[in-house]
């Protein structure tokens, strides 16, 4: 192309996203100048195309932020995308931060670790290019390579699992211990998380193995803006010169052993119980499914869920324990061979998930606060259980549940409110092992019983500074166990506590949004609560209100990375306590509605109890996410409200406005003679919700909700009864 058509594409930016739309076409101009590493400029070439501008602004906009603990994105080509350059800049500035701040040591090393992801473009971005471009295939393995391959260039020793393989793998929690095993003086992780196959990612961990957080963290990231050169040495070289070492292979088994030595036997493993493990197409097979062996339960992993950077059996390719309908096809499984119990993890293996059969045949989906709540009881007051006193961390949006548990077990101590995210745990237990003495005992962090947070997250072991499925895995399927043989369920063990402790239930949504709009929707509605504060939620009134920003409360800010997390307000209202927050790598705005017991307390029991008051806590959910909307404009009715909150905003109002009118006028009409042509066309008009997988079962409660509203109105339709029977399974 020549310089007088980028000029063209460069003005259109300007024109088109003014000052933003200026900083955008400058990074362009930079990437396509041949001097940034790995820019692919041939290949951004294709990109200058007008009908391509709304890619490029997103694409360049902004340099991929520091989120909460690293940078983390869709993988693509930009300075606002995971790709190569993008990476290589943040491990050289990590390898100049070392340098920094270990001045005097001559024997720095890293772990590097990596997850299974594999960027394959299912959502057909960047289909103009072609079925070849560099970045297909790019691998969260190839680029802990060509990690490596930077750290030893900066003369800092990396180890890197079986670095001869191109699918090895290994956890967060077993990064974090072996960073401490090995006295490394920090390592990264290549993962996204629980996100879908086409994002990707870097975390930063410390010398401690956890993430850093203000102001070290302001530290690092100064220091990475300023890298530009790029030292590496080939990865055969560093191979041979000791640069890249295996990671020691005792290492692994001591992960392991420190596993099966804290269960002590509790309760030997019944091989009549059958399990369900998946590993939701991650890594877990190498920590939770290694623990789950070696301690001798029975556990089954259902067909094609064992590693797949593409998640390919996983429905709408979201490998995430907090979503529900991620474990259908491993619930299926578990039907099959008669066990009642599904356990998950996401895929770098952080994050437990479970589900439990009930007594008429369907299944229960726990969310973390739950899970947190179970494993805690089970930890302290069981009369069965281990009775373990000690200490208790959680964050602000973790259920208040495990206050009344900590003071029922009596000799241990509560940590709570602490900003969201499990860095924060970390520093707690780093200050206490840096203090040396506590007020008591039971606040020594070898004394640890539990650490969790509201987003599926568990640690056990204090030495080990990141949550973990593995633990949560073992306890749990343990209990199952016992609770099977008694012929009772997880779930009446959850609500017994909830009738002997009282109504604490928590719902949790997000509001999904994309690109820089998105950000933008995101933060002017964090902006519209600061200025305008809301005086009720659907009637119920804010008693009191709590904004971490505010400094005279909580104290300066200490560097401007302390600004994201504490980017959080609280409301009290009579019995419930709202959160919002803004995610810190991505569009999206979390909320977060915890139920407090009321003076009033109910007389319902079990899952009737639940039942009565999930309903309240979902309603309240409901009427703040529509408040939160509407501070930018948004209406959404209660059909787009009851879609999954992985589908972003867009998608969910345009189902709204197009899809439910169509939906409706083909039940008028009859246009389709049988429900399977009436679903195979449900699934192609909505397909865009979920690139790459069946949106079908995103739609079942919307759908459900629409048929009873239209019963009267088109009673007079064959295939509504189906419609609706098919909603309700």
């Amino acid at each position: 192309m020549s310089d007088t058509e980028l000029n063209n594409i460069c003005e259109l930016l300007v024109e088109r996203y003014k000052d933003l739309g200026q900083g955008a076409a400058e990074r362009l101009r930079h990437w396509l100048s041949g001097t940034v590493p790995f820019a692919y400029p041939d290949i951004l070439r294709d990109h200058l195309a007008e009908r391509h501008l709304s890619l490029l602004f997103d694409s360049f906009w902004q340099v991929l932020p520091f989120g909460t603990g690293g940078r983390r994105g869709r993988v693509g080509y930009g300075t606002n995308r995971i790709n190569p350059t993008i990476i290589a800049m943040t491990v050289q500035g990590h390898c100049q931060y070392l340098r920094a701040t270990f001045p005097d040591r001559k024997d720095l090393a890293v772990v590097i670790a990596n997850d299974v992801r594999v960027f394959n473009d299912i959502a057909g971005v960047y289909q103009f290019l072609g079925d070849h471009h560099p970045l297909l295939g790019v691998s969260s393995r190839s680029l802990g390579k060509l990690a490596c391959e930077i750290y030893a260039g900066n003369g800092i020793v990396a180890y890197f699992v079986d670095p001869t393989s191109d699918r090895a793998v290994i956890s967060t929690p077993e990064l974090s211990f072996s960073i401490d095993k090995l006295n490394a003086v920090g390592g990264i992780n290549l993962s996204a998380s629980h996100n879908p196959p086409d994002d990707n990612g870097v975390k930063i961990y410390d010398q401690y193995g956890s993430q850093p957080v203000a102001p070290n963290d302001q530290h690092l990231i100064d220091v990475m803006a300023q890298a530009s050169n790029i030292s590496t040495l080939s990865f055969d070289q560093a191979l041979k010169e000791g640069l890249i070492r295996d990671l020691p292979r005792e290492l692994h088994h001591e992960y392991v052993k420190t596993y099966v030595n804290l269960y002590d036997n509790i309760y030997p493993p019944l091989p009549d119980v059958p399990i369900v493990y998946s590993p939701l197409c991650g890594c877990g097979l190498t920590s939770a499914g290694e623990v789950l062996k070696e301690l001798g339960f029975p556990f089954r992993v259902p067909p094609g869920q064992d590693a797949d950077g593409a998640f390919s059996v996983i429905p709408f390719k979201a490998p995430n324990p907090e979503v529900p309908q991620a474990t259908e096809p491993a619930k299926r499984f578990a039907d099959e061979i008669g066990s009642k119990i599904v356990l998950s993890s996401d895929p770098d293996a952080d994050r437990i998930g479970l589900e439990v059969k009930l007594a008429d045949g369907s299944w229960y989906h726990f969310d973390g606060n739950q899970i947190a709540a179970v494993l805690c009881y089970f930890l302290m007051i069981d009369t069965h259980g281990p009775q373990r006193r000690g200490l208790v961390i959680e964050t602000l949006v973790t259920t208040r549940l495990l206050g009344k548990i900590v003071a029922k077990a009596g000799e241990s101590f509560l940590i709570d409110d602490l900003l969201v995210g499990f860095k924060y745990v970390a520093d707690v237990l780093k200050k206490l092992e840096q203090h040396g003495h506590y007020k008591d005992i039971s606040c020594a962090p070898q004394q640890l019983v539990l650490a969790t947070e509201e987003s599926h997250g568990v640690l056990i072991v204090p030495t080990i500074r990141d949550k973990d499925a593995t633990p949560a895995c073992m306890y749990l399927s343990a209990l199952h166990q016992r609770l099977h043989k008694d012929g009772r369920t997880l779930l009446e063990y959850y609500t017994q506590i909830l009738e002997e402790l009282g109504g604490y239930v928590e719902v949790n949504r997000s509001i999904m949004l994309t690109g820089a709009e998105g950000i933008f929707k995101r933060d002017n509605i964090m902006t519209s609560l600061r200025k305008s504060p809301p005086k009720n939620f659907g009637g119920h009134l804010v008693r009191d209100e709590m904004d971490y920003w505010d400094e005279e409360t909580f104290g300066p800010f200490v560097s401007e990375s302390d600004k994201l997390p504490r980017n959080v307000i609280q409301y009290f209202l009579d019995t419930f306590i709202v959160t919002v927050r803004p995610s810190g790598t991505e569009p999206k705005l979390k909320l977060y509605c915890q139920l407090l017991p009321s003076g009033d307390p109910s007389n319902a029991r079990g899952m009737q109890l639940l039942q009565e008051l999930s309903d309240k806590t979902n309603s309240l959910a409901r009427l703040v996410y529509q408040d939160l909307l509407a501070r930018i404009n948004i209406s959404l009715g209660e059909a787009g409200l009851l879609l999954p909150d992985i589908i972003d905003l867009n998608r969910k109002q345009e189902f709204e406005r197009l899809t439910v009118s169509r939906l409706r006028e083909a039940l008028a009409n009859g246009t389709f003679k049988n429900l399977n042509d009436l679903l195979a066309w449900l699934r192609a008009e909505v397909a865009a919700m979920t690139p790459g997988a069946d949106p079908l079962p995103a739609l079942k409660a919307p759908v459900a909700f629409l048929c009873s509203r239209w019963t009267e109105e088109l009673a007079s339709s064959p295939l509504l009864a189906q419609l609706q029977e098919w909603a309700k399974h």
